[in-house]
């Protein structure tokens, strides 16, 4: 015995569209991620940083910063560079008089510059004074820091460069065999600090995390952000820049030995003294320097006072260090960003939508990474934004695939002898009717329209197979147009007729809509009788056989969907309708009244009464039906109705 459980799911929903937005976000996502990991993305990357840098705000030079500097005029007044260890050494004295914080040497003064060198080498002996010395690329390229300078008043001044040339990082410490060296504005803003009591903490779990002040120093991965692969020996964070200049107010060295320069300029600020000329050659690109026309390089003194502002201000909470999604969340910023480039090419079903939801969904992703970025977050932008242009062209592609596979079935199914209306109603409900290739069985109330020639199998034999033919396809042409231009599509050709029908495939389910394809069918028959005439007309004249035809035409349900296998397969219109259609085209072949004979049975007349003229033929028995049909011939429109 078995038994028989109910059905509690008829069909599965189509799950053809979440397939597609899924493998193209996890393939695309996959592919980006890889692509990324291996640096291949991060010149993008870098690139749009450079962009967010340019936009955000620029501050007002740093009142706790001072820098000398030695430009191209001072080169000209003093008629050398660089300049010798007599002007320095009066600079420093002078600067001193002032009373600054602390005063940053941004020179090498590793030999002697005569005249002047025991006089600066005296003045060096200050503890408000910290010299630089350069560790270079390997031992041998290393420039020592001026003699008799201890360790604890020496900043390294290795400035550490992106791939691109650009200067992003602040290399805050680094590690050699010879020990441990702090930056230059490292020692600065610990010389500056330490004087308000703020010095840094190492953290007791974690080596890496300094606490110092309002500030939780880490040090870069080389993931962080946008980057990948980089050099992240030493201690490094990412650079924040003031402003597009020094970020600190300037005066050169001729102003401060020859000029009046009020004290209070110098008085308990951190004063930074280097070179900015042009001819020195310590010049460094920066995110500006892109859309900055002339010198978009910005001289190594001004990027260090840069490094001592963003270290102050982070300390004292005005400004923070930048922070970093760990790698898990940076996967799933980028996964996102795919899956809403993938359901948008899905869902968009017309172009203007995708063309205008593709810059929209685009401009939010740059608008929330400068958001973040602004608040000191950097994220990656081009990785996502990548991702979701893939994922978008994959699924655009796939649909378009897609899209021309329908269409071929549909061609194939229902061929082309649609009107474009309906043709444009099949093409919008594709997705609908189309499963697998097929269209689905499905009940529907039709019109069926069937067509014969009267005594064709005479006239086939009276002409030779090839003018048969052209003048079959001329007929059939011109039955073919009545067809489509009242909105039927002929569903086969029956070598000299055709099977035509009105009200499919898309279902017509209220009174009013059967009863319009129930008039289309008739008001089609009479349409072939019109140009038949024209026709014979034009055969009489060519020496043509001159032909009558019956049509036959029921209104009733029927089962419509594809008929066949994979490999081959046609729209099929089955039932009972079908047949009564085809019987009252064939029956009563002796009273042919007209050049073209049109049938109906009652189901019919009911949707069309008063509008067509018809006679009543009476019950007739149908081939093959056990009950009689109820026949109407149709004469013509009724010219008083309306």
């Amino acid at each position: 015995m078995k038994i028989k459980f109910p059905r509690l799911i008829k069909k599965w929903p189509d799950l053809t569209g979440l397939y597609a937005v899924a493998i193209a976000t996890v393939a695309v996502t996959g592919f980006v991620f890889g692509v990324r990991q291996i640096g291949g993305l991060q010149t993008l990357e870098l690139m749009v940083f450079d962009s967010m840098v340019r936009l955000g705000p620029n501050l007002e030079p740093d009142p706790r910063l001072l820098v000398i500097t030695i430009t191209e005029d001072d080169k000209k007044v003093f008629n050398r560079l660089p300049l010798s260890d007599e002007v320095i050494a009066r600079v420093l004295e002078k600067l001193s008089q002032f009373q600054p914080e602390v005063i940053g040497m941004d020179l090498y003064r590793e030999i002697p510059y005569e005249p002047g060198n025991k006089r600066l080498t005296a003045i060096l002996k200050s503890p408000k004074i910290i010299a630089i010395k350069n560790l270079g690329d390997d031992p041998s390229s290393e420039i020592p820091a001026p003699p008799g300078v201890p360790p604890e008043r020496i900043g390294i001044n290795d400035i550490v460069l992106d791939p691109d040339g650009t200067v992003r990082r602040n290399l805050m410490f680094a590690t050699t065999e010879e020990g441990a060296f702090f930056s230059f504005s490292l020692r600065l803003a610990m010389s500056y600090l330490s004087a308000r009591k703020i010095t840094p903490q190492n953290d007791r779990e974690n080596k890496d995390l300094i606490h110092w002040g309002k500030a939780n120093f880490l040090p870069l991965k080389a993931n962080s952000g946008g980057y990948e692969n980089i050099d992240e020996r030493g201690y490094q964070i990412l650079l924040k820049y003031r402003s597009d200049d020094s970020g600190a107010r300037q005066i050169n060295i001729s102003q401060l030995l020859y000029g009046q320069v009020d004290p209070k300029l110098v008085k308990g600020k951190i004063v930074l003294i280097g070179t900015t000329a042009p001819s020195s050659r310590d010049l460094f690109l920066t995110p500006y320097s892109p859309a900055k026309l002339t010198t978009p390089k910005m001289p190594g003194v001004l990027v260090h006072a840069q490094m001592v502002s963003q270290i102050l201000d982070a300390v004292g909470g005005d400004r923070p260090l930048f922070g970093f999604w760990p790698e898990w969340a940076e996967m799933l910023w980028i996964g996102s960003w795919a899956l809403i480039g993938s359901t948008l090419a899905w869902c968009s079903r017309h172009p203007l939508a995708f063309a205008l939801g593709c810059p929209t969904l685009l401009g939010i992703l740059c608008a929330m990474g400068l958001a973040l970025f602004i608040d000191y977050k950097w994220v990656p932008v081009a990785t996502p934004a990548l991702a979701f242009i893939c994922t978008s062209a994959t699924v655009v592609a796939y649909r378009a695939h897609q899209v021309q596979q329908q269409q071929k079935t549909v061609m194939r199914l229902l061929g082309q002898n649609t009107s474009p209306e309906v043709a444009a109603v099949l093409w919008k409900s594709r997705d609908r009717l189309i499963e697998d290739g097929k269209l689905p069985g499905q009940k529907l109330v039709a019109t069926m329209l069937f067509t014969d020639i009267k005594d064709f199998s005479t006239i086939s034999e009276q002409m030779p197979p090839e003018k048969l033919m052209e003048w079959l396809n001329e007929y059939l042409g011109a039955l073919t147009e009545a067809v489509q231009s009242h909105h039927g599509i002929i569903n086969k050709f029956t070598g000299d007729g055709i099977m035509a029908a009105f009200g499919v495939p898309i279902p017509r389910t209220t009174p009013k809509e059967i009863a319009e394809d129930a008039r289309a069918a008739v008001s089609c028959g009479l349409t072939m009788g019109d140009r038949l005439n024209a026709l014979n007309q034009d055969w009489q004249q060519r020496k043509l056989p001159v032909i009558e035809m019956r049509v036959g035409i029921f209104t009733g349900p029927i089962v419509a969907g594809s008929l066949g296998g994979k490999e081959r397969s046609e729209y099929g219109l089955l039932g009972d309708s079908v047949n009564i259609a085809s019987r009252l085209e064939s029956c009563e072949k002796d009273r042919q009244c007209d050049t073209c004979r049109v049938l109906i049975a009652h189901q019919t007349l009911t949707h069309i009464r008063g509008e067509f003229l018809v006679e009543h033929w009476g019950p007739l028995a149908l081939k093959g039906k056990h009950q009689t049909v109820d026949v109407y011939r149709v004469i013509g429109k009724n010219k008083d109705y309306g």
